[in-house]
Protein backbone atom coordinates (compact mmCIF):
# COMPACT_ATOMS: atom_id res chain seq x y z
CA UNK A 1 0.00 0.00 0.00
CA UNK A 2 3.21 2.30 0.87
CA UNK A 3 4.49 1.94 -2.32
CA UNK A 4 1.12 2.74 -4.32
CA UNK A 5 0.88 6.30 -2.45
CA UNK A 6 4.32 6.72 -3.60
CA UNK A 7 4.01 5.62 -6.82
CA UNK A 8 1.00 7.74 -6.94
CA UNK A 9 1.93 10.70 -5.44
CA UNK A 10 5.28 10.77 -7.92
CA UNK A 11 3.21 10.14 -11.26
CA UNK A 12 0.78 13.24 -10.15
CA UNK A 13 3.99 15.80 -9.57
CA UNK A 14 5.56 14.50 -13.04
CA UNK A 15 2.74 14.97 -14.57
CA UNK A 16 1.70 18.18 -13.80
CA UNK A 17 5.55 19.35 -13.97
CA UNK A 18 6.27 18.34 -17.35
CA UNK A 19 2.06 19.42 -18.76
CA UNK A 20 2.95 22.65 -20.34
CA UNK A 21 6.58 21.85 -21.38
CA UNK A 22 9.50 24.08 -20.91
CA UNK A 23 8.07 27.91 -21.28
CA UNK A 24 11.98 30.37 -21.28
CA UNK A 25 11.61 32.79 -18.79
CA UNK A 26 10.85 36.49 -19.30
CA UNK A 27 13.45 38.78 -18.36
CA UNK A 28 12.14 42.13 -18.42
CA UNK A 29 14.87 44.91 -18.76
CA UNK A 30 16.33 47.25 -16.58
CA UNK A 31 14.43 50.98 -16.59
CA UNK A 32 16.59 53.52 -18.09
CA UNK A 33 16.73 56.73 -15.91
CA UNK A 34 18.30 59.65 -18.30
CA UNK A 35 18.71 62.82 -16.12
CA UNK A 36 18.01 65.98 -17.69
CA UNK A 37 20.94 69.14 -17.79
CA UNK A 38 19.48 72.07 -15.72
CA UNK A 39 18.36 74.79 -18.42
CA UNK A 40 20.20 77.74 -16.20
CA UNK A 41 23.39 76.14 -16.83
CA UNK A 42 22.98 75.76 -20.20
CA UNK A 43 22.00 78.94 -20.83
CA UNK A 44 25.09 80.68 -19.84
CA UNK A 45 26.87 79.63 -22.89
CA UNK A 46 25.00 81.27 -25.83
CA UNK A 47 24.95 84.52 -23.46
CA UNK A 48 28.25 84.67 -22.87
CA UNK A 49 28.79 83.86 -26.55
CA UNK A 50 25.85 87.35 -27.76
CA UNK A 51 28.11 89.43 -24.99
CA UNK A 52 31.55 88.50 -26.19
CA UNK A 53 30.04 89.57 -30.08
CA UNK A 54 28.31 92.57 -28.97
CA UNK A 55 31.64 93.70 -27.15
CA UNK A 56 33.65 92.90 -30.29
CA UNK A 57 31.08 95.04 -32.79
CA UNK A 58 30.54 98.02 -30.42
CA UNK A 59 34.48 98.19 -30.10
CA UNK A 60 35.11 98.15 -33.89
CA UNK A 61 36.84 101.18 -35.42
CA UNK A 62 38.31 102.30 -31.94
CA UNK A 63 41.37 101.59 -32.57
CA UNK A 64 42.54 105.43 -32.37
CA UNK A 65 43.20 107.38 -28.95
CA UNK A 66 41.10 109.38 -27.89
CA UNK A 67 41.96 113.18 -27.64
CA UNK A 68 41.26 114.76 -24.28
CA UNK A 69 41.83 118.03 -25.02
CA UNK A 70 41.63 121.02 -28.04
Amino acid sequence: MRKLLIATALSAFATSALAGGYVAPVVEPAPVVVQKSSSSSSIWIPIAILVLIGLAVSHHGHDEPLQTGP
